[in-house]
């Protein structure tokens, strides 16, 4: 068989590969990678997929962002079905994706005002994925340059290079826009910062629902709902995702520090006298206390720990106990029988040995 005819059957039985946009329900919508000698001239490259059953009982989960093999495609319906999902590159809970290559983070300078604490909180959690970390900061255009200026330093000594924007006006959306080209990112960040806004600016064939900041509370308003995907023009993937204002850490408290940009250079340079060392009281410790996030890093640090130890609490009552859920819907405890003797009875057992004592009766 000539190369030629060998090429050939490889395109035959090539498989249809794509992108999952959305998850919705029991669908998926599936961007088809483009010319693929199967997709018929003029028809969408979108299908509306549901999964195999196959997938669902090896509890194989398909999740935004991945790279998943269509079969059975019903080029008229737009339909068809997830046979197989390829291996994952990363893979995040929250929000739930798969494949992301950047974190782009959101925040306003104004409206709603800029938290260096919140701000901490999810740069922390962004650096807790090891995927690469942008920073935006928006809204630039209702404060002063100097104002601009000074947070701009102030976060160079964090260890971030800053990317100012204003969404409205369209500032710095072209260099904004090369940096994503060739990537899954997600944007993240508080409510009512702009990321809807700024996905429409990036995208022009979305209009995202938005809504304004809450003057009563001074925070956004959530308007994503869900995660999904959209094609950026200059090619990548943007993934927007519901806002959230309170982060969660769910990671060791001795693995905080690396998570910290002022932290990791001392660290590359030596070592602590204690290799458990958590870098609060501890003597001969090789990280400085003078930098701004260190009260944070503190923080943080022990609210790990209490979440370690309520963990490790739960896990020793849950040991001993077990749990019930009472008719008004609430969990109660209560203690595990220790061996079969404490049990009670089953009235069909205890019919048989009161039929069995009458019948020894009888024969007295």
């Amino acid at each position: 068989m000539s190369d030629r005819e060998t090429a050939l059957d490889e395109l035959e039985i090539a498989p249809l590969v794509g992108t999952v946009l959305a998850v919705q329900a029991n669908f998926y919508r599936v961007q088809l990678d483009p010319q693929h000698p199967d997709i018929p001239a003029g028809v969408s490259r979108f299908l509306l997929c549901t999964r195999r059953s196959r997938l669902k009982k090896i509890g194989q989960k398909v999740m935004v962002g991945d790279r998943a093999i269509v079969e059975e495609p019903d080029w008229e319906g737009g339909r068809g079905a997830i046979s197989q999902v390829l291996p994952r590159t990363s893979e995040l809970d929250r929000p739930p994706i798969a494949n992301v290559d950047r974190i782009l983070l959101v925040f306003a300078l104004v409206d709603p005002p800029l938290e260096p604490y919140q701000l901490s909180r999810f740069l922390v959690k962004a650096e807790s994925t090891g995927l690469e970390v942008g920073l935006c900061l928006n809204k630039i255009d209702l404060v002063t340059p100097e104002v601009v200026d000074r947070w701009c330093d102030r976060l160079q000594k964090w260890g971030y290079d800053p990317q100012p924007i204003g969404v409205s006006s369209g500032f710095g959306l072209t260099e904004l826009r090369r940096g994503l080209a060739g990537k899954i990112t997600v944007v993240s960040g508080p409510s009512g910062v702009g990321k809807s806004s700024l996905i429409d600016r990036l995208v022009p064939s979305v209009h995202l629902r938005t809504a304004p900041v809450s003057g009563k509370l001074g925070r956004g308003r959530h308007t994503t709902r869900h995660v999904e995907l959209f094609d950026l023009p200059d090619g990548g993937l943007l993934a927007d995702t519901p806002g959230f204002n309170q982060p969660d850490f769910n990671c060791e408290p001795s693995e905080l520090v690396g998570y910290f940009p002022e932290a990791r250079y001392p660290l590359s340079r030596g070592r602590c006298q204690f290799s458990n060392c958590l870098h609060r009281d501890e003597p001969n410790c090789v990280i400085a206390r003078d930098w701004e996030r260190y009260d944070h890093y503190v923080e943080f640090v022990n609210e790990a720990i209490a979440r370690q130890e309520m963990l490790q609490q739960l896990g020793e009552k849950e040991s001993n106990l077990k749990r019930k859920t009472t008719r008004a819907g609430k969990s109660e405890y209560e203690p595990k029988l220790a061996s079969k003797k404490y049990r009670r009875q089953s009235r069909r057992w205890q019919h048989q040995n009161l039929q069995e004592l009458c019948e020894d009766l009888e024969e007295v």
